[in-house]
């Protein structure tokens, strides 16, 4: 596709741009709230993010990389830090010789409960807001969007007017 220098939205990209602009503002104030309702815990939306990643099962850095599309080096950076606070430890991974699990301590624990405590109480209340219906169709197009992206070239981003397209 080229890119021209005076290129104009047609009505679906003017949407899409809006959408984008959305889902921005909604990060950042998700984030904020986050820190907001975890901050009495010593916790942060960052390692809430971690802590979820690997409630269920110890997991590396790359792998909680991978699941919320983060650098593995701020991941990592969150993680060491967690492990300086007894949040979470690093342990031996039988797959791999150098790349250790992060894994909850009890201490580790004690805060995911909490957490996903007080997650469900604020999730219910928004929800109230909508019918399910809704909910369902719009966690479709978010996703949906998201592929598209994947699938354009997420990766390179447009360069010299021309815009990748997907393999």
């Amino acid at each position: 596709m080229v890119i021209s220098k005076h290129a104009k939205h047609t009505r679906g990209g003017a949407l899409i741009t809006d959408l984008i602009v959305t889902i921005f503002r909604a990060d950042g104030r998700l984030l904020r709230t986050g820190d907001r309702m975890v901050r009495d815990l010593g916790l942060t939306s960052a390692r809430w993010q971690v802590m979820m990643a690997i409630e269920k099962q110890p997991r590396t850095v790359a792998q909680i990389a991978r699941e919320f599309e983060l650098s593995r080096q701020g991941v990592l950076w969150v993680v060491q830090s967690m492990v300086k606070d007894g949040v979470v430890e690093l342990i031996h991974n039988p797959d791999h010789q150098r790349a250790k699990l992060v894994q909850l301590t009890a201490k580790g624990q004690a805060g995911a409960r909490q957490i996903n405590l007080r997650q469900k109480v604020w999730a219910n209340m928004l929800a109230e807001a909508f019918d399910p219906e809704s909910l369902q169709v719009a966690i479709a197009i978010i996703q949906q969007f998201a592929d598209m992206i994947v699938a354009t070239g997420d990766d390179e981003p447009p360069v010299n007017g021309r815009l990748r397209k997907a393999k």
